[in-house]
């Protein structure tokens, strides 16, 4: 039976909130409901909820969420990650009085790993393997960098050798390519998040010349099938408008949505 979309919700706050989103951070600080980390490629600041505050008690947990980042730390940025069920509905409005800017909203995707590894056809001559089977990992990691910032046109994950050891790691996860001709024509990450029923599918693109082939539903089925081989049970992702329908048609469903804000020292 196919959890509903308030299921599935429950599941991710209960899940994939505080702890989890902190796996990895050099540093953690609680303050109130707010969790403080800091990361390679920066600050992050999320809690489960915000345990009732409205007005200026809001307004007090962003001053000292800026104060403890530009006073305590040398990050030259955090985000702030809000997501749209969460309450009180002024909260954007006040961390952009605070000096935060807001990113581009994304949509919070979710579904049973199940109903994403089916089988799905590609053209003859795609070929898709997990990074380093039938290849060198970090030649695999930098061809797939190097695909992804042109299509984005700008650098959007991490440094290649720091994520081609994350993808060292099987039990973690890994990178899937799509190549033609020797060409990395579409790639996307899968992270497993430790001691929950999740992972999550990362940084998927396509050169575009190459979209609308069903290669990247056919990336989401390799690695929904990778994810029930080590135990998971949801996929989760944060998507754009333009890979929403995409992930809609491999069978996730849209729960809520989560928009980034900055802060810039």
């Amino acid at each position: 039976m196919t959890d509903e979309p308030a299921d599935l919700l429950t599941a991710y706050d209960d899940q994939l909130r505080e702890r989890a989103e902190f796996d990895g951070a050099r540093e953690v600080t609680r303050h109130g409901p707010l969790w403080w980390g800091i990361f390679s490629h920066g600050g992050f600041c999320s809690y489960r909820d915000l345990a009732g505050a409205v007005g200026s008690d809001v307004d007090e947990l962003v001053r000292a969420t800026v104060s403890h980042f530009r006073d305590r730390t040398e990050v030259g940025q955090f985000e702030w990650k809000t997501r749209g069920h969460d309450a009180p509905a002024d909260l954007p409005e006040r961390l952009v009085a605070h000096g935060l800017v807001a990113e581009e909203r994304e949509t919070v995707m979710i579904g049973e790993a199940t109903g994403l590894a089916v089988p799905v056809q590609v053209q003859d001559g795609v070929s898709i393997r997990r990074a380093g089977e039938g290849g060198d990992l970090l030649d695999d990691v930098r061809r797939a960098s190097a695909m992804q910032e042109s299509v984005f046109g700008m650098d959007r994950g991490s440094d290649p050798e720091e994520l081609a050891r994350q993808v060292a790691d099987v039990a973690g996860g890994g990178l899937w390519l799509a190549e033609a001709d020797g060409e990395v024509v579409s790639a996307g990450r899968l992270t497993v998040v430790a001691g929950t029923e999740f992972a999550g599918i990362w940084g998927g693109s396509t050169l575009p010349e190459w979209r609308g082939r069903g290669i990247y539903r056919a990336l989401t089925a390799a690695r929904a099938i990778a994810a029930l081989e080590l135990g998971i049970r949801y996929i989760h992702s944060d998507c754009t408008d333009m890979s929403r329908p995409i992930l809609e048609r491999s069978g996730l469903v849209a729960v809520t949505t989560t928009t980034p804000y900055i802060w810039t020292r």
